[in-house]
């Protein structure tokens, strides 16, 4: 189960928590391209538990939606688990992660 938390409008900010996967990761996805509209996305994983590798693709789908716009995704507050994630996936080369 995941819970996606508005905090900002402008830049769009989402706190998320719990866990995003195979079973939640499409509809994550909707939620996220419901609520944006062409601001920066910046994602707050303070409370995110858990993810798996459909959900790093929803992130690199999301930043390439984001930067074909214009625009800058971030990712903030990954526990060093899952920021060990994209390190071992190099998609910390080309997604912008904030500590």
């Amino acid at each position: 189960m995941q819970e996606l938390t508005l905090i900002s409008k402008d830049p769009l900010t989402l706190g998320l928590s719990g866990e995003i996967d195979s079973g939640n990761a499409d509809e994550f996805y909707e939620e996220v391209k419901g609520l944006y509209a062409g601001t920066d996305l910046i994602f707050d994983c303070l409370k995110l538990e858990f993810i798996d590798s459909t959900t790093l693709g929803t992130f690199v789908k999301l930043s390439k939606e984001v930067k074909s716009a214009g625009r800058r995704m971030v990712l903030r507050h990954l526990s060093p688990r899952l920021y060990k994630l994209f390190v071992i996936c190099a998609l910390n080369t080309v997604m912008e992660i904030e500590a």
